[in-house]
């Protein structure tokens, strides 16, 4: 693939946002890319692309590259893919031998993995034999997977309608309303996704509304909501009839979930701001379903977001695990007697997931509620995003 200097300094700029200004990869992406409206398909899927994958990539590139310097980053990258570099002045301190000598003597598999020390050491402890093979799943690019809106079209329709667009996608067993897509591409600019016939959600996070066994007519609260993409699947499951509450202490993160409702034609979401502990009062025994699909480390999600590595820190986690106890303390009580709660993460590890339920079971609050079945997705055998899913009962 032929260089070009314009876009080089394009996958520099979104570097220096992120490294530098702790800005989050998706955003600086977005806006790097609308910086320049001159760039065309490929020159936007080369910035996009090759931005992610040098922030997967970040601590190995730096190790094996002769500087700090953007170009020597870049030209180190291009490399270690296996490409030859143009004889351009910006490369001329790069000696291709030399970094192929000094890759090959890598033996320390955090390196390798490039991820950060204290992460090896946490990772190694937490999932044992299988955190090596965890992580090598996880710095993986991801697939791109729809969620198909069954409340306005079905999985074959939709499949079809994308092929004659040369869109190619294909189904997944276990996951009936998937569509993975064969190719990269951006799908939000087609006709179909601006008629809400799809959302773009990772196959295991489809599984976490489908773990609610939710049913028509049901009063079902998403007390974690985000922007709504569960909240979204839960209305198409309940065949748009009962009621979904979105709740979540940002507002804009609500405000986009409505748009998304709509574009959807889901007429049974509500949004609500958590406000404080009067809001959760307020829903005391109300639901017949609650999802908590909680703050975590992201590292299942590690594919899609290979920036959060260097943004975690050992205390972040701690901080984390606190909030995952204090939502699974506290917002229970919004669930009805008989009803089933639904605890969440898209994290690997046992600390934040299978730990966090046994600390909540063995509390005072926990002792009302029975852990009916839980899950572990790992990216190295469903080939998508690492999830946790724990079905609870209150009694």
């Amino acid at each position: 693939m032929k260089l070009h200097n314009n876009t080089i300094r394009g996958v520099h700029q979104a570097l220096e946002a992120i490294f530098e200004l702790g800005q989050y990869a998706d955003k600086v992406i977005e806006r790097t890319l609308k910086s320049n409206p001159k760039w065309g398909a490929k020159d936007r899927s080369f910035i996009a692309e090759t931005t992610y994958e040098m922030v997967r990539w970040w601590r190995l590139v730096n190790f094996l590259s002769p500087s700090k310097d953007y170009w020597d980053l870049f030209g180190t990258y291009w490399l270690m893919q296996g490409n030859e570099l143009p004889p351009w002045d910006e490369f001329a301190r790069l000696q291709p031998e030399k970094i192929k000598l000094k890759y090959d003597s890598v033996t320390d598999p955090g390196l390798l993995e490039s991820i950060p020390e204290w992460l090896q050491t946490l990772g190694s402890k937490e999932l044992g034999e299988k955190w090596e093979a965890e992580i090598h799943a996880l710095n993986e690019e991801a697939e791109v997977v729809l969620r198909v809106n069954t409340l306005r079209t079905t999985r074959e329709r939709l499949k079809n309608l994308l092929e004659a667009d040369g869109i190619r996608s294909y189904l997944v067993k276990g996951y009936p309303d998937a569509l993975v897509l064969e190719e990269r591409q951006n799908v939000f600019r087609h006709p179909s996704f601006k008629e809400g016939l799809f959302e773009v959600q990772d196959a295991s996070s489809q599984l976490v509304a489908a773990a609610l066994q939710v049913e028509p007519g049901m009063r079902v609260i998403d007390a974690c909501a985000g922007a709504g993409g569960k909240s979204l699947h839960l209305a198409a499951l309940m065949g748009n009839k009962g009621k979904v509450i979105s709740m979540d202490v940002e507002e804009w993160k609500l405000q986009q979930a409505k748009l998304r409702a709509r574009r959807n034609g889901v007429s049974i979401f509500e949004p609500k701001i958590i406000e404080g502990s009067k809001t959760i009062k307020r829903l005391k025994e109300s639901a017949d379903r609650l999802l908590l699909d909680v703050p975590c480390s992201g590292l299942g999600v590690l594919r899609r977001n290979p920036d959060t590595k260097w943004k975690l820190s050992v205390d972040s986690i701690a901080k984390v695990q606190a909030t995952q106890q204090e939502i699974l303390q506290s917002y229970p009580s919004m669930l009805k007697k008989g009803g089933q709660l639904v605890y969440a993460t898209c994290s690997i590890l046992p600390s934040e997931n299978e730990g966090q339920v046994k600390k909540f079971l063995e509390s005072e609050v926990g002792k009302d509620f029975e852990l009916l079945e839980d899950r572990k997705v790992l990216a190295q055998e469903s080939g998508f995003d690492g999830f946790y899913i724990a079905r609870l009962l209150k009694k």
